[in-house]
């Protein structure tokens, strides 16, 4: 690990960890993001032009969207150009003191700017070089680009979508390929560090976005295809009834999930069916019941037309039974438990102002990640600073920024 002053001032189970970040849009930046919570320094390379996500509002300023802001706290910028050669040799200068490189540039393209593991080993090879692309390099589609969209396509989503009964294919409405990933590359950082810290041996590692999602759609879908012959169609049939929503009720909606044979028989004493439908061979099982899951929740949705959404919390509540209310995004800003928590906090950006943020969700006895983060920067905030760290001298850092191999903030102004 790292001793650096800007490494050992960090706290959580991560400190003194040290990241060469050359990730951008989603993806790469939300496992960075993590992973500088947990305590790690991150140094996010941009190029002179910034990540995509800066110029995605809604923003204040331009070079500062609501994304980036979010996916890039507590990490520091340095703007180099990697097609440049000293902009190169200056990511190689950082990377000696790094203890993981990781980045979501396809390995192709990284190679051809001379930072492929190989490249990067020879400068040090204790590093740990992660490498978030599409798919498998083993496989035929190694080249191919990939984005979120495409993903989710390629793993069936918008199959998915439509079987559930969209009028149409449709992709799921988050980031949800970029985030998976972003999570396969979270803990691939962890357990490469902590097998480095018994073998002393860095290594390379693929996450690809194909075979993640994949794993993560095939686990709850394969259903029927599972066997060979087949016994049965895919997909999971709980998870497609189009009856699976949140419930009407007689004034608003609500989330509810009877699930378990206990919550089956307090649901029907609360309402008074003990002996109607708790005798009824469809819900008398789990088993039963996921062979008639449509009726089922038809059923169950008929019944929650009956009361208000107040008398149904009550009623579920006191009866154990799992049930919680539909939000929306505004509504997740003013949630009790969330503020409570610390999770959702007020913050103020130096350029950006009065904005939330969140914390790191997990809560550790012994060496908790820090509630709050430094301010996601500007592009390029931290070159010269950086540069310095690195070993260059003040006269080498202006003229490298005078030939384009790197570009910094002006301080305390917004970027363009």
């Amino acid at each position: 690990m790292t001793d650096d002053t800007h490494s050992t001032s960090r706290t959580g189970p991560l400190a003194g960890v040290r990241i060469l970040d050359l990730t951008s849009v989603i993806m790469g930046p939300f496992a960075t993001q993590i992973l500088a919570q947990l305590g790690a320094e991150v140094i996010k390379v941009e190029t002179p032009d910034g990540d995509n996500m800066r110029h995605v509002g809604p923003m204040r300023h331009p070079g500062m969207g609501h994304i980036f802001l979010h996916a890039n706290a507590g990490k520091r910028s340095i703007a180099l150009d990697l097609k440049h050669p000293e902009g190169r040799e200056a990511a190689l200068r950082l990377a000696e003191r790094c203890d993981v490189l990781i980045s979501n540039v396809r390995p192709q393209a990284l190679a051809r700017l001379g930072l492929d593991p190989a490249s990067v080993a020879a400068r040090n090879p204790r590093l740990i070089h992660v490498s978030c692309c599409g798919f498998d390099q083993e496989g035929p589609d190694a080249a191919r680009p990939a984005y979120d969209d495409l993903i989710q396509g390629a793993t069936g989503i918008p199959w998915l979508m439509q079987q559930y009964g969209a009028p149409e294919p449709a992709y799921a409405p988050t980031t949800l390929s970029d985030r998976v990933t972003g999570l396969h590359a979270v803990y691939a950082v962890t357990a490469a560090l902590y097998a480095r810290e018994k073998t002393g041996q860095g290594q390379a590692i693929v996450v690809p976005m194909f075979e993640a999602m994949a794993q993560f759609i095939l686990g709850d879908h394969m259903a029927g295809l599972t066997f060979d012959p087949p016994r049965g169609d895919p997909g999971y049939a709980r998870l497609l009834t189009a009856h699976r929503k949140p419930y009407a009720t007689a004034d608003g909606m609500l989330c509810v999930l009877i699930y378990n044979d206990k919550h089956w028989r307090s649901f029907f004493a609360a309402i008074g069916e003990a002996q109607g439908l708790a005798q009824d061979p469809r819900f008398a099982t789990h088993s039963a019941r996921a062979a008639h899951i449509d009726a089922v929740y038809a059923e169950v949705a008929r019944i929650l037309r009956t009361r208000t959404t107040a008398d149904w919390q009550a009623l579920l509540d006191a009866a154990d039974v799992p049930n919680m209310p539909m939000n929306s995004p505004a509504d997740l800003l003013t949630d009790a438990q969330l503020r409570s928590t610390g999770f959702l906090h007020d913050s103020v950006h130096p350029t950006e102002g009065p904005m939330h943020a969140m914390a790191h969700p997990t809560r550790w006895s012994a060496t908790p990640p820090a509630r709050t983060q430094a301010p996601a920067p500007q592009l390029g905030e931290h070159t010269r600073a950086l540069l310095s760290e690195a070993g260059y001298s003040p006269a080498h850092i202006e003229t490298l920024l005078t030939q384009g191999a790197c570009r910094a903030a002006i301080t305390g102004v917004s970027t363009p």
